[in-house]
Parts: C-alpha cells; structure tokens; sequence
C-alpha cells in the first residue's frame, strides 16, 4: 500500500464537477456493466476472457476463490503526479477540492465503478474518502458523514468493505513515524485516529482491519532507539488488539510488511521480520499478514516468497494484488498481468484452503500516461483475468499431484527411521553421529531444479 496522492485545485479539467452531484448522476457514461466472453477478439479489452464469476475451480466459484477488490486511494485519489511530473489524471468529477462535497462524488463515482467492474469487495484508508478538518473532533465528524454515505452505497449495490486502514504516513505530525514516534503526544493521536478508523470500519462490516507503518522506521541510526520504537510499536498493537475485543470486531488484523519508502529501513521489512516481530511480544495470535508482492520484491525476495513464508507460519490473512518493474527499484504499484507470478501465489492460496476473509485486493494505480476513464476498467480486468488464469493453472497443478508426489518423495527420508526421529524431536547429537558410523558417508541427492521449472512451465 503506498499513500494517495492528494489531489490539487484547478488540474486542467474544463468540466463542472458539481453536475455530478445528483445522486443518480453517471460518473462513466457509455460503459455498461464488463461481461465475460471467452471467445472474445484479442483487441477487445473490456471484457473478461478468463474471469468467470461463477465457474467452479476445485469446488468453488472463481468469485469465491479470489474475492477481488479495489483499492479507493490509487484508483480515486491517484493523480498520476510523481517526483519528475504534475498530475496527469483529471476526472471529470473531481474539482480538486478537498471538501465533504467533493469526497461524496468521488465515492459515489468509486461505487458505480465497482458495480460495472463486477467486484464484491472495496478497501480505503481514513483520510482517502474523508476530509481532515482542522481538530480531531471535526475530522471525525467529516469520516461519520462519508460513512453514513458509504453505508447506503454499500447497501444499495451489494458491495463489501474487505478492510479499512488508518493513514498514519501522509500528516506531517508523521514525519517521524505513528506509534514509534519520538513524542508521546503523536503517539497518542494516532492511536485515537486507529480508534476511530476502527469502529467506522466495524460499522460498514470490514472482514479486516490493516496496519501499514508507512513511518515506522528510521531514516538515520545517530537519533534512533530502535529498541524503545519497537516497544512502542509492539504496546500500539497491543492496544489495538484489545480495542477489537472490546467493541466486538471480529474481523481479522492484518500487518503490510515494507522493507523501504519512505523510511531507509522500516521495521516491518518483509514477512519474516514481522513474524519474528509479533512472536517476540506475544502478538502472533493477535495478527496476521497483508503481503504487498511489489514490497516483497523491493525486500530483494521472488515474487511470491512473502505469500509462501506468511502462508508457511499460518499467517497468510490476505494479499495486495499488484507488481512492480525489476528494472526501476521503487514501489510502482502497477497492475499484475503476469500469469507465472500470479500462478505461484494461487497455488499458495489453494494450499492453505483460500484467503477468506481476506482477498485479492488491488493495491495498484494506472500508468500516468493511461488517462482515459476506460484505462482504470482495462487496467482491472486484465489483472482479474490474470488471476483468474492463475487459478485455473494452479488447480491443474494441483489436480495432477505431480508437484506433490515428488516433493514428497524428495523429504521420503524423513518419513521413517531416524528421519522420522529427527522430525518428532525424539533424538540427539549422540545417537545421530552413532546412525552415520554405522551407515558411512551419505551421498547428496540431485535438487533437479530444472525438472521443476520445466514442469511448471507445462502447466502454463
């Protein structure tokens, strides 16, 4: 997840925005509803090949197996500005402003986009669909207003809020971090905004609530203590944790690891550094993790390694569909439409029974030279139907047991014997060393690397 780029007043667009105030205003005339069409032409790209909601793959409906969702601060609040650019995406709904007004448009324009993607599921931050005024109080006040809105948007179309999240990162009050900041007083705010945040996201039925440190890291060790942030941060989410408990919510908390941007070094670096992080302070029932694959890769990782690892500790909650371009470095947010990768992340979801209640959610935001309105729908269904090969693949595979069975036999010596001891913990140093004198020198076995790869490239 990376922050929404605030919009600015006067971006170039001559429309009026305030005619799309009505409540049965259309914010994407001449689109209908995408449908699926697997004979479809090779340039018609607003349809779906491969995305059929209710195919069934391995006893569930596609729809059930990816439970696919869009993000509200890239797809809504994205200009397409950047460090070297001005904003490039004007949306004819939009005045720039940051008013109550303007917020209403953009979220009634986010669920007509929604209901003709066909998705069931939306996330947003706080401070993407509401305002911030100028105390705490009045910010509130603005979140409650944009959540009765939200409420009736979801109850008219059938839309769900897969997860809320807090902005911890854009306020300059941040710029040393939320709960690892150096003065308590911030600490303390950001605590009440998680407090707040929470009970709105109960209250529109969120299945999770996710926490991305966006600042929570270091920038320079000469004015660090990093035990003491890390403490502050583990109190943080211990408070958090017990708020859930406290209100009722029974939706699962969800961690965003991120090795790097904003912060030279960020405390949840990848999937590894978290787990080690909540089994430390006894959080690890607590929490689960929300992998961003881009931000895995940016850790120096494969693309799927966070989503194996997090699945491996049963901690896998849910996954922030998107990619980044190896050769640039930085989180670029871009749409996933490479079957491979996504293949390897399905196979992990199949393995470990789904994703439920978390999803596939879209963390990803339009190249800034895609500024036409029907570029946010490609961009989307290209990424859907990717997944939704992926699956398709990834059950062949599992259909097959090929990859299974030869695994299997790869670990076959620890099945029995003194394998079999080694994996109960029912041996020692003495009586392994004793088992080698008696059966001599061991002689390593192939990896056969390249059989695998082979292998899964048939599936492709």
């Amino acid at each position: 997840m990376s922050s929404f780029a605030p919009e600015s007043k006067g971006v170039g667009s001559d429309s009026d925005a305030s005619s799309y105030d009505a409540e049965d205003a259309v914010f994407f005339p001449g689109i209908d509803k995408i449908g699926f069409n697997s004979s479809a032409g090779h340039g018609e790209t607003m349809v779906y090949r491969q995305y059929n909601p209710s195919e069934v793959v391995l006893g569930r409906t596609m729809e059930e197996w990816l439970r696919f969702s869009v993000c509200f601060w890239h797809t809504f609040r994205g200009t397409g500005a950047d460090p070297f650019g001005f904003p490039t995406l004007t949306r004819p709904w939009d005045d720039g402003s940051n008013t109550l007004a303007n917020a209403r448009r953009r979220l009634r324009a986010a669920f007509e986009f929604f209901t003709k993607l066909g998705v069931k599921y939306w996330t947003f931050h706080d401070r993407d669909i509401s305002p911030e005024g100028a105390t705490l109080e009045e910010t509130n006040k603005n979140l409650d207003e944009m959540a009765d809105l939200a409420l009736k948007l979801q109850n008219k179309t059938g839309v769900k809020l897969l997860w809320g999240t807090s902005n911890l990162f854009a306020n300059p009050m941040y710029m040393n971090g939320a709960a690892s900041n150096p003065d308590a007083h911030i600490f303390a705010y950001a605590a009440a905004q998680v407090k707040k945040c929470m009970e709105v996201a109960m209250r529109l039925g969120a299945q999770n609530f996710v926490f991305w440190g966006g600042r929570e890291g270091y920038h320079t060790l000469l004015n660090t203590d990093v035990r003491m942030e890390q403490n502050h941060l583990a109190a943080f989410f211990r408070m958090a944790a017990a708020y859930k408990k406290k209100i009722g919510f029974t939706g699962n908390l969800l961690i965003e690891p991120k090795p790097k941007e904003p912060a030279k070094h960020q405390y949840d670096y990848d999937a590894m550094t978290v787990i080690a992080f909540l089994k430390t302070y006894g959080l690890d029932k607590e929490y689960k993790l929300n992998i961003e694959p881009n931000h895995t890769t940016l850790a120096g990782h494969g693309y799927e390694h966070d989503v194996v690892m997090a699945s491996a500790f049963g901690l896998l909650g849910s996954v922030d569909s998107n990619t980044g371009s190896p050769d640039l470095g930085w989180d670029t947010d871009q749409f996933p439409m490479d079957v491979k990768n996504s293949t390897q992340v399905m196979r992990v979801i199949i393995e470990q029974g789904g994703l439920a209640p978390g999803g596939l959610n879209f963390d990803c935001k339009v190249r800034r030279e895609s500024t036409e309105l029907r570029d946010m729908f490609t961009a989307h269904i290209g990424a859907m139907d990717t997944f939704a090969k992926a699956l398709k693949v990834a059950a062949a595979m599992k259909n097959s047991g090929l990859f299974d069975k030869q695994i299997k036999e790869r670990y076959g010596s620890f099945s029995e014997g003194i394998g079999k001891k080694i994996d109960e913990g029912t041996t020692d140093f003495e009586e392994l060393e004793a088992y080698v004198m008696g059966k001599g020198d061991p002689v390593a076995a192939s990896g056969r690397q390249e059989h695998y790869e082979t292998m899964f490239n048939t599936f492709l």
